[in-house]
């Protein structure tokens, strides 16, 4: 399976590609929990069907010590025990913004609170801010076709 196009190495996707990351810096480098980040970017890539991100979350995630069983169960967190409240409250903030155009409401005021319980306004606008940027990564790579299974953990910088 090849990507539809280079868009790693074409001109205009390679700068496209800078400013994402250049704000996937920035989320990085907040006060939001490392692997609440990545799971938010592994759920949000899961639900939009991006094998490629979704291979690299997983094994970002795990590369920084997070346990298969819980990386296992992103996919079923609201069952799962293994997560904390703060976490469950960021999934399903996560869920609702990434499924923005099958509710006609849009986020519920119910999950807002509830991650609002949990983080202050600049972890928020950070959560926000990381749903917003793993949808648009995601949305390249499902366009684009981009191959999933090579990553490698920290591939990227």
């Amino acid at each position: 399976m090849d990507a539809r196009l280079d868009y790693f190495h074409n001109g205009v996707g390679a700068k496209v590609l800078r400013h994402f990351n250049s704000a996937g810096k920035a989320l990085s480098d907040s006060g939001l929990p490392h692997a609440t980040q990545e799971l938010v970017k592994l759920r949000a890539s899961q639900i939009n069907g991006c094998g490629f991100c979704t291979d690299m979350h997983t094994k970002d995630a795990a590369h920084a010590g997070e346990s298969a069983q819980r990386l296992n169960l992103v996919a079923a967190w609201r069952e799962a025990t293994v997560f904390t409240e703060a976490e469950r409250a960021a999934l399903e903030l996560a869920e609702q913004g990434t499924r923005i155009a099958d509710a006609a409401g849009g986020v519920t005021d119910e999950a807002w609170e509830n991650a609002a319980k949990h983080y202050d306004e600049d972890q928020l606008a950070a959560l926000i801010s990381l749903i917003a940027v793993i949808n648009a990564y995601n949305r390249i790579n499902v366009i684009n076709r981009q191959p999933a299974g090579a990553y490698q953990p920290g591939q990227f910088g």
